[in-house]
């Protein structure tokens, strides 16, 4: 399927076309195109609709279950976040297993990244 800002898309107050650009927010970077003259910016929809989709999981609360597998504890991890991180890494083809880290931050504090500290550990 074709994406429509694959076409030139002119701006709307100069009549010049655009150019294909990444704008940052919210520490996300976002596909757009501006105007050079003018500075008007256009953000691609779906990188708009996935960052509505972000800002509503992240301040979510949920509650997971605390279960022991073998010697070891183990969460599980709610459907709708993993769904969310499987469609923002579609074209990655390695096992979730390999690409998650956990850290012990604090007392009563544990974090788990997915995939931020792996290029790291690979330099």
């Amino acid at each position: 399927m074709a994406d429509i800002f694959d076409t030139k898309i002119m701006c709307k107050k100069c009549d010049k076309e655009m150019e294909k650009c990444i704008v940052s927010k919210q520490g996300v970077e976002l596909r757009a195109v501006r105007c050079k003259k003018c500075g008007n910016e256009i953000i691609h929809p779906a990188d708009l609709n996935c960052l509505e989709h972000f800002n509503d999981l992240k301040g979510k609360k949920f509650n997971v279950k605390l279960r022991v597998v073998g010697n070891s504890h183990a969460i599980s991890i709610p459907k709708e976040i993993i769904n969310f991180i499987n469609e923002q890494h579609k074209r990655m083809r390695k096992e979730m297993d390999d690409m998650v880290r956990l850290a012990f931050e604090d007392f009563g504090k544990i974090s788990i990244s997915f995939w931020d500290d792996m290029e790291d550990e690979n330099e």
